[in-house]
């Protein structure tokens, strides 16, 4: 991440920011259920929201600084450090899997559809794959200069997930970002 992503994911502007508008929007009407995996939670803005909403919250983080950073300061939450493209988790350990702003830092589509078919994999049956993400404008370019920035086009997504295996795939755009859900059968 730039520097101007790293100051602005750490700070607690993003953080209120995520715990009264991106996760109550991306999880609207959505049961996490007992066990929730959240891929690539970074800095750590969406935990204590989470938290409220599933008795047990697991990160997988990429960046190992982070990872450790994650360890230090939120013993309610489990941490693994790994990729979301090759998670180093069993087959079918979560009630849900979540991730928020976060896929645009997979370098390509490619990846992307790694980290939908590994979701998939860790999913129990019925289990439910939500999040959201930013939309391709001027200004979430701009914030991204000299940072990794592929985003997903959410006209796509309903038959990338299809084909990644999900049902009942629901695609919603607000003003700057969209929100996603399906479910494993």
């Amino acid at each position: 991440m730039n520097y101007f992503h790293q100051v602005l994911c750490r700070s607690s502007m993003w953080e209120r920011a995520s715990a009264t508008r991106i996760v109550p929007w991306a999880l609207n009407g959505i049961d996490l259920g007992d066990q929730a995996l959240e891929v690539g939670p970074g800095y750590g803005a969406n935990i204590s929201t989470l938290r409220g909403r599933v008795p047990e919250l697991t990160g997988l983080e990429i960046d190992p600084a982070l990872a450790a950073r994650l360890r230090t300061r939120r013993s309610d939450l489990r941490v693994i450090e790994g990729d979301g493209t090759a998670m180093p988790l069993p087959d079918k350990e979560f009630s849900s899997v979540v991730c928020f702003t976060m896929l645009h830092h997979v370098p390509s589509p490619a990846q992307q559809d790694d980290l939908f078919a590994e979701a998939f994999r860790v999913l129990r049956p019925g289990g439910v794959f939500a999040g959201s993400d930013g939309l391709d404008r001027l200004t979430f370019r701009l914030m991204h200069l000299g940072d990794t920035c592929v985003p997903v086009p959410p006209a796509t997504l309903t038959d990338r997930l299809t084909r990644a295996g999900y049902a009942d795939v629901e695609i919603d755009t607000g003003a700057t970002m969209f929100r996603f859900r399906a479910r494993r059968p």
